[in-house]
């Protein structure tokens, strides 16, 4: 456990509790930043009803609800559990992730650490925030793969090897500062899109931890993306993607790539 001093900003799911425990343990947390979604606008609303808005956020709903019935997810992260955060009196909520309660947050707390997981697009002075930075856990390789559902899209291409998440240096652009580590799950001839996502997460979970003992010691890390790479967006996955995967897995796409769980460093 290092004495660095972390401001956590994460999502409600069972993986984003997962890490931010594991966050809680790797340093001294001052607070865990969650967004409520309540913050609303004419111009949402008016988008939200675009007839291929709302059917493309309806489908999504629809479909990760056949996901993840049976709290499978939970068990994954917490086993016999319930998903919870182990210091739930650091909770703070805001309508979004920039509201200026946020930065008022970063500003008076001066955190050496910014740790993120699972929140929206961050912008402005809270880029700035933290003494070794503002750090993000993407899920997904960056920069091949940038965005939303990284997993399904390496496996849609045929790249198990490309399955995992990145820790990297938030900037303005999306997944796209300095990378800090990638960190590959063991693939397994049993697994599918969601259990490699979810493997993925709980190793880096051990990895976003160890991050606060490399700040705390001077290591130096970070390394310049050098290629575009990539840029999923959730709109992009339609039902023929996923039909061509679930075609790819039955004719043992997984039994062909199974691979040991590895970590690279920057």
């Amino acid at each position: 456990m290092s004495d660095l001093s972390i401001l956590i900003l994460c999502g409600r799911s069972p993986r984003h509790l997962y890490i931010a425990n594991k966050l809680c343990q790797a340093g001294k947390p001052i607070a865990i930043v969650q967004e409520t979604g309540t913050s609303w606008t004419l111009k949402k609303v008016l988008k939200l009803l675009k007839p291929s808005v709302f059917y493309a956020k309806a489908s999504r709903w629809v479909r990760d609800r056949k996901r993840y019935t049976g709290n499978k997810e939970e068990a994954f992260f917490f086993a016999e559990q319930t998903a919870k955060l182990d210091r739930p009196e650091l909770v703070v909520n805001v309508p979004h992730i920039n509201h200026p309660d946020v930065l008022k947050l970063a500003a008076e707390s001066q955190a050496d650490v910014i740790a993120v997981f699972g929140t929206s697009l961050i912008k402005g002075d809270l880029l700035k925030m933290g003494k070794h930075g503002i750090i993000n856990l993407h899920g997904g390789l960056s920069p091949h793969y940038r965005g939303a559902d990284c997993t399904f899209w390496a496996l849609h291409n045929g790249e198990p090897d490309q399955v995992g998440c990145t820790l990297h240096f938030i900037n303005e652009g999306i997944d796209t500062g300095k990378l800090i580590a990638y960190i590959s799950p063991e693939v397994k001839a049993t697994d599918d899109e969601l259990t490699l996502f979810w493997r993925a997460v709980k190793d880096s979970a051990e990895i976003y931890a160890e991050l606060m003992d490399k700040f705390e010691n001077n290591i130096s890390l970070g390394q310049l993306q050098t290629e575009k790479g990539a840029l999923y967006q959730v709109k992009d996955r339609k039902l023929e993607h996923e039909q061509k995967l679930d075609q790819l897995i039955k004719d043992g796409l997984l039994e062909k790539h199974t691979l040991p769980a590895r970590v690279r460093w920057f």
